[in-house]
């Protein structure tokens, strides 16, 4: 598995070889299932209490009204920004847009758990909710779950704002460029109504962001998994250093290993690659490819292997952890 996805994200633009069907089917029924066990997990578990609790904890605070809002404005204004990418605008903007999801995600999410987790600890109101018939592994999970909720209602958000802008940016380049655009809408006829619906040149464009935005969730579970781990031990300061050296080291290290600089950095970077999530598997902003959903896959899996050996690590830290 780790073979199979470093050899991707060492060469982002390697997908190009790697041709497959559109992932779309696999996506969508992905995105289902997940909905599914998060609404399981939520409404049908104690640990689900906490989740629910924690996650509109997390959407009522202003930071995610502001870093939303922040990043929904920067898709929409990048629109109409020139990026001198010699008639490929529309990529660059789809890279600029994935690369804006993936900020405010991480960040909101390496936030959420300063405050949700070590804060409560740190202020004793974990004690009251330990109190009740709910023990430490419910309290970790169900943070864990509340924190990347809120994180992925974001990025949904976004996304939507993200697809639209896309199907629009697609038109407005080729008009850019003094080629003939395609138009927003095509009309049909149904009875005596015209209804309108979406072009099929533009859609496809648009649509074609998802799948970085799958990889950017799957990024965005593992960091929030290793920031719960560290709330567990450390304030809210040690904690975003510490998430901002993990996804430093996590882009970097599968990069220097398939690299061919000097043998004692390639071993180092291996070390470090061995220990610390390799984040740049979920980095495909450079390929000009569909990516297949063989990789989705491995992806996915990685993800939840990762996360939850954070978490046993978080349980385990927390377990002996005095409270009082």
């Amino acid at each position: 598995m780790w073979l199979s996805l470093s050899l991707l994200a060492a060469d982002p633009s390697g997908v190009d070889v790697l041709r497959a069907a559109p992932p779309y089917i696999p996506m969508g029924m992905g995105f289902g299932l997940a909905c599914a066990a998060l609404f399981f997990f939520d409404y049908f578990t104690r640990a689900g209490i906490i989740a629910r609790a924690a996650m509109k904890e997390a959407v009522r605070q202003p930071v995610f009204l502001l870093m939303t809002a922040v990043g929904c404005a920067v898709i929409l204004i990048n629109i109409i920004m020139p990026f001198f990418a010699f008639d490929d605008d529309t990529a660059m903007f789809i890279e600029c847009g994935l690369a804006t999801i993936q900020i405010c995600a991480l960040l909101m999410a390496v936030w959420t758990a300063s405050t949700s987790v070590a804060d409560e600890i740190e202020g004793k109101t974990a004690m009251t909710l330990l109190s009740k018939p709910i023990n430490r592994q419910q309290f970790i999970l169900g943070k864990y779950f509340g924190i990347i909720q809120s994180a992925l209602l974001m990025v949904l958000i976004m996304t939507i704002v993200f697809v639209a802008a896309t199907y629009f940016k697609y038109g407005y380049d080729q008009g850019e460029h003094g080629a003939q655009p395609p138009p927003l809408f095509y009309w049909k006829a149904a009875g005596t109504m015209q209804i309108p619906y979406l072009v099929k040149q533009r859609l496809l464009v648009a649509i074609s962001v998802l799948p970085g935005v799958m990889l950017i969730c799957f990024e965005v579970m593992v960091l929030a998994a290793v920031s719960v781990a560290i709330s567990t031990r450390f304030p809210m300061l040690v904690n975003v250093l510490t998430c901002l050296a993990v996804f430093v080291i996590g882009h970097l290290t599968p990069v220097l290993v398939q690299s061919g600089v000097h043998p004692v950095v390639r071993f180092v970077a291996q070390v470090f690659a061995t220990i610390f999530p390799a984040l740049e598997h979920f980095n495909l902003q450079g390929a000009s490819a569909q990516v297949p959903a063989s990789y989705l896959g491995w992806a996915a899996v990685y993800c939840v292997a990762y996360s939850v050996f954070m978490l046993m690590a978080a349980l385990i830290s927390f377990e002996d952890r005095d409270l009082a």
